[in-house]
């Protein structure tokens, strides 16, 4: 085989292949497509062909002619975010199961960063988008589902019959942190928004609704737009200091494992003991919650099963589905020692 006519400073191409080997391009093609119609002592020279000249396959180039790129674009509200990268990691585990290539971009909670990750992944071609957030406008869904198959992970405000949808039941999940903290033996119990998404929304519905069910009268809660502020805890259990005596509340639920981790520490930096002073029981059991110490109680959502769901919602809307699909997920409670006597 002669590779002296390969040119050495361009990318080899199936024609260098075939005329390295002595074959036809399109016989090269039926073998790097592992197809059959070729001997295998021609399957043979051809493949030792492109390996002494250095090619490789385009698979993108190869996709975009036959129409598919086998891109899926995943476009997230804080890859930082434990929920998100857990729910990342469920895409991209199904997704190389079924041979596809995932691209990920976070939008920094900001709705226009989001809506422009949401359209340079349509400008980038991929196959279909996976938005794991709820702060994407419904106009911008609608209107990337008409070019691409589209999937959102979250509690979006409304969408269309083009978009699928896959979120956790927040209002059970919130009914379980308030079951379990009266189980304890609280009765005064508040409840800590960390923001106005709708997700949050439905925890406090449920604290609210659930208090009601058990017959609680007490109602103590934090404004949300308070958690951005880095003296929240501090300002908590300042907030809790001015409430007369017998009324400030004996546990916490909190919406977010992060931010019930920042109350546990002040809690502790008071001389507060934990759970005996103060129960605590966060939201999304992330690794936080195990890690520190006495380790949080919290309610798990299956965040990994989420993204292999949506990738799977995905496929389906690939290959041709059109009716809508919702799927809400089931949480549990994992009990630990912030709230455990």
């Amino acid at each position: 085989m002669d590779s002296s006519s390969v040119p050495q400073h361009s990318r080899p191409t199936i024609i260098d292949v075939a005329r390295t080997a002595g074959v036809s391009k399109s016989l090269v093609s039926l073998a790097l497509s592992n197809k059959s119609g070729v001997s295998e002592a021609s399957r043979t020279k051809i493949f030792e062909a492109a390996d002494q000249i250095g090619y490789t396959s385009n698979p993108w180039a190869r996709s975009l002619v036959r129409g598919r790129t086998r891109l899926i674009g995943v476009v997230a509200t804080d890859i930082a975010s434990a929920y998100n990268s857990d729910v990342v990691v469920g895409i991209e585990d199904e997704a190389a199961v079924e041979e596809y290539e995932v691209l990920v971009t976070h939008g920094r909670r900001d709705p226009d960063h989001l809506t422009r990750g949401v359209q340079r992944m349509l400008q980038l071609g991929v196959d279909g988008l996976i938005v794991v957030s709820s702060r994407v406008p419904r106009a911008v869904l609608d209107a990337a589902a008409r070019r691409r198959p589209v999937v959102v992970v979250g509690r979006p405000t409304d969408t269309g019959k083009l978009v699928d949808v896959i979120h956790n039941d927040d209002e059970l999940g919130g009914a379980l942190a308030v079951e379990h903290l009266h189980a304890e033996g609280h009765r005064r119990i508040g409840f800590i928004a960390t923001s106005n998404q709708a997700a949050v929304r439905a925890r406090g519905m449920a604290y609210e609704h659930t208090m009601q069910r058990l017959g609680l009268e007490y109602r103590w809660q934090m404004p949300a737009e308070f958690p951005k502020d880095p003296h929240f805890a501090q300002r908590v259990f300042a907030m809790m200091a001015t409430t007369p005596s017998g009324d400030a509340p004996t546990a916490l639920f909190v919406s977010t494992d992060g931010t019930a981790v920042r109350l546990l520490g002040e809690a502790l930096d008071r001389g507060l003991r934990v759970p005996q002073g103060m129960a605590l029981v966060g939201y999304n059991n992330s690794t936080l919650a195990s890690a520190v110490r006495p380790a949080l109680t919290s309610v798990d959502q299956p965040r990994n099963s989420m993204g292999k769901l949506a990738m799977s919602y995905l496929l389906e809307r690939i290959e041709g589905r059109t009716e809508q699909r919702t799927e809400i997920m089931t949480p549990r409670l994992v009990p630990r020692h912030s709230s455990a006597t």
